[in-house]
Order: structure tokens, then sequence, then C-alpha cells
């Protein structure tokens, strides 16, 4: 039994081997993703042995109830992969995303006596119940809602929507090869999985390189990179400056300073807009490249901008510089920009009376 497991799952243990090894050397990852990155390994580990031990069971005649157990089990287990992969790869995602897995688990276990979702005949064919259905729903809306994270948290270059295009082609495939070649296709959807993450997994230690690890902006070298091959199509940049940061640092500590500038770093990724990249070229520092838009949708993109900030505790300079037919140097625009903003910086201290404080250059 154990030599068969092997012949028909070495290629995905191969696989998870090699995650587990990619992982324990990668460095940008925090040790609680890196945890729950280990818990989805273990976690598809054992499915493929419970698909293995059902269809064992099958071939060789095993007992009706036995098999009905591991078949409540795979199917409980499906969506709470899913959802491991979502906790996994989006970190703020709270507990009561699993509870329609978890009341699905309960169904399972209740169709065992009943088979109001799935049942076997009297040759021991599978038969669907009136909830035959939801299973595969359900893992639907939790690909849909995967999607839907990655895209948001992405930075919406080609080289980021590829590897999530990548992933949800593997997620859709789940949900419509089992129609169309049957109850086998449960013997390869772990290696399905893995591959789809293990690709992006790859792509996201590639796009590393051009990203803050703290905040998820394009970083400073991928800002030079984006402006220096593309100049002449910058209409316009937004630079942006955070008000105060040194004194939340003094007062709540780095981990208070680290939490302003991710909370405010979402407020820009909630702001941009098609031909709008966003990255943090220092400290506090940020700025917005436009390309080919208008001066109205810059300050439309500005006042979303203030609009999402407002929503916070943390307050941000801004100023921008605008080229209606890219005449204008990158430098040029940087200088008229950072000068807009540091007027925007003077008139907020003195609004608040601290006109002794001096501007952070």
């Amino acid at each position: 039994m154990l030599k068969e497991y092997i012949l028909q799952n070495w290629s995905l243990i191969l696989l998870l081997l090699a995650f587990a090894v990619l992982l324990r050397t990668t460095v940008f990852l925090n040790k609680k993703t890196i945890m729950r990155m280990y818990a989805l390994i273990c976690g598809l580990f054992l499915f493929s042995v419970i698909v293995f031990g059902e269809f064992y069971l099958e071939e060789h005649g095993g007992s009706t109830d036995a098999r009905l157990i591991l078949m409540a089990v795979r199917y409980s287990t499906t969506p709470l992969i899913i959802t491991m992969i979502i906790c996994a790869l989006a970190n703020d995602i709270r507990w009561f995303v699993f509870l329609p897995a978890f009341g699905l688990t309960i169904l399972d276990l209740i169709s065992i006596p009943t088979g109001i979702v799935f049942g076997l005949d009297a040759e021991g064919k599978l038969q669907r119940g009136v909830l035959g259905y939801l299973p595969y729903t359900l893992v639907g809306a939790y690909s849909i809602l995967l999607v839907y994270i990655l895209v948001k948290r992405s930075n919406r270059r080609a080289t980021e929507i590829f590897p999530i295009l990548f992933l949800c082609f593997a997620f859709i495939s789940g949900l419509i090869l089992p129609f169309l070649l049957g109850k086998d296709y449960s013997k390869i959807f772990c290696v399905t999985i893995v591959i789809a993450l293990f690709v992006y997994y790859v792509f996201s230690i590639l796009q590393m390189t051009d990203k803050d690890p703290l905040t998820g902006l394009l970083n400073r070298q991928a800002f030079y990179a984006s402006v220096g091959q593309d100049a002449r199509n910058v209409r316009a940049l937004v630079s942006i400056d955070m008000n105060g940061l040194k004194t939340i640092n003094d007062t709540g500590g780095h981990d208070a300073g680290d939490k302003a500038l991710r909370t405010v770093s979402g407020c820009f990724q909630q702001a941009v807009r098609a031909r709008q990249m966003a990255y943090r070229i220092g400290g506090d520092e940020f700025v917005i490249v436009c390309s080919r838009g208008s001066e109205e949708e810059v300050k439309e993109l500005i006042a979303r901008v203030r609009r999402n900030l407002s929503g916070t505790d943390y307050h941000c300079a801004i100023g921008y510089s605008f080229s209606r037919d890219g005449s204008k140097t990158i430098d040029e625009m940087m200088k008229e920009s950072d000068e807009q903003m540091y007027t925007d910086k003077d008139r907020f201290y003195s609004s608040h009376e601290n006109n002794g404080r001096r501007r952070k250059i």
C-alpha cells in the first residue's frame, strides 16, 4: 500500500519537499506567514493520503462506511485548503473566513448517514445528494475571494498579474475538470494546486527585488528603472511625505511607525488607477507616477488619496508636477512636486501650531 502511494504521488512529494526547502531559505517572509505555509504543505500532504486511501478502498472492495468517512473528509478538506491558502498569502484575514468551510464539514459528516451531499449506491458508485454541488460552489467562492485579494494587493503590473492568472486558471480547472474527467481528477487535484502555488511563490520571490518589503509598494530601484525606461510617457509625479512619523516612532516605537507606513501605503494603493503606480522611495517618502493622463486625473488621484487618509489617524503632505506634452525632465518634475509638497507640509504644521518644528528634508 505504501509503495502504491509513493508511485502515484512521487511528483507531489518532490514538489512539497522543494516548497519546504524554498520556505526555509526565504528571508523576506515573516515567521507567521512561513508557519502558515508549512501548515498548508502538511495539509496538502495529508489530503493526498486521504484521496489515495479512498480510491484504494474502492479498488480493493473496502468497507463502505470507511469510504464514506474518507469522502466526507475529502469534500470538507478541499475548501479548507483554499482557505489556508488565503490565510497564508493574506496575513490580515480574520478567522471567520473559515466559517463556511466549517459549516460544509458539518454537512459532510451529516451526509454519511443521510446522503444529503453525497452517498454510495448498491454498486459502490458515487451518488450526489440534494446539496451535491455545494462543495464545488464553496470552493469557487473561496477561489474568487483569493484572486480578488491578490489582485487588490498587487501593483497591477504584468509580472504580478501573470502568476495570479496562473493560480486562477489552476483553481478554475479544479472546478471544471471533475465534471469532464470524473472522480479520477481527485487524484491529481493536490499536485495541480501545489504546482500553481509553487509557480506563484517563485514569481513572488523574483518580484521582491522591485518591492518594498514593509509596505508592498514598488521600491526606489523600481522607480528609477520605470521612469528611466518610459520617461517620455510620464505626465505627472505626485510627491508624498508623511507628517509626524518621527513623533510616532518616538512615542509608540518603531512598530507603531511601521503600522503607520503600512496604513498610508494602503491608502495610496487603493487610490491609484490605470497608468498610475505608487512607489516608496525613502523612509516616509513616496511617489506616484502617472503615465499619459490628464491633469484633472492627477487632481482626482490626490483627492482620493486625501479622502483615504482622512479615515486614518495619519496625515501626509502632497505636491505634484504635471507635464502636458512630456517636455519636462524627471528631475524638473521631482523638484517642482517636492516644492509643492514641502509647502503643504509647512501649512500643516502651521495650522497645528507647530511653527517651531523644522520640516524634514
